[in-house]
């Protein structure tokens, strides 16, 4: 499988294991413990993967900033966490910084 598609995927299990730790509400909901546990080794094992093929500071940078978006767009949708102009602002940054360190990745390969 593409490194990079094992990166996509280790993000989005990041995304997994916060929303887990909110829902197991200080680590006292055993079922939500025991998602987040699964979600974080699960995501920690693709990053692993993934910086086999791609730089570790690319991948680490690009992994928590697909949990970070995600994380927040969860936070909006279904904590009802604040939704701002600047907010939105500085998320969509995080996206172009994700995609512009997956183009300077593809570039030192050629």
């Amino acid at each position: 499988m593409n490194a990079w598609i094992i990166l996509l995927l280790a993000g989005v299990f990041e995304i997994g294991f916060t929303s887990f730790m909110k829902l197991s509400e200080g680590f006292t909901r055993w079922g939500f413990n025991i998602g987040f546990a699964a979600c974080a080794i699960t995501s920690f094992a693709l990053l692993n993967k993934a910086t086999v093929s791609i730089p570790l500071g690319t991948a680490y940078a690009v992994w928590t900033g697909i949990g970070a978006f995600g994380t927040a767009t969860v936070g909006i949708i279904f904590f009802k966490d604040p939704f701002t102009l600047w907010r939105s602002f500085f998320l969509s940054l995080l996206i172009i910084s994700i995609i512009g360190l997956k183009m300077v990745a593809l570039k030192a390969e050629t």
